[in-house]
């Protein structure tokens, strides 16, 4: 099990997958989540798509942003043939590893009001947003 960088070739890929994994909360929600519709090709080619590749076939993936301060975990998803495998949380233990080595102090994430918390989604008006931070214990 690897995980790489995702290069153009991946973009089909990544979108599939992504579309794969989101599919219940695209019913839950009666509209796609924003990862579903993201144009990956700038993330990718600004070396923010990171697949996990397991056996030749790509289990899952992640989009990370990295800012000055902290992480922003855009993305974790895990192709429904792979789910259940524990794939979801190796990934984000890489992404805790990945903060250290980058010397960042924490990971953000938001997600949908429907699947955690609440806050006014900035992109979407009408739907809800929470924020997630993890801190990140210096190696």
């Amino acid at each position: 099990m690897t995980m790489r960088l995702a290069s153009p070739d991946d973009l089909e890929r990544v979108a599939t997958l992504t579309a794969a994994a989101y599919r219940p909360y695209t019913e839950l929600f009666g509209a796609p989540p924003i990862p579903v519709t993201e144009d990956y090709t700038p993330r990718i080619e600004r070396g923010e798509v990171w697949l996990r590749d397991v056996g030749g076939e790509t289990a899952g993936l992640t989009v990370v942003e990295r800012h000055s301060n902290h992480l922003m975990l855009f993305s974790v998803a895990v192709s429904p043939a792979f789910q259940g495998g524990g794939h979801g949380l190796a990934m984000l233990h890489w992404l805790e590893g990945k903060a250290r080595e980058w010397a960042q102090p924490e990971i953000r994430l938001y997600t949908n009001a429907l699947m955690e918390g609440r806050r006014p989604n900035p992109y979407r008006p009408g739907w809800t947003l929470v924020d997630m931070t993890k801190q990140i214990r210096a190696a």
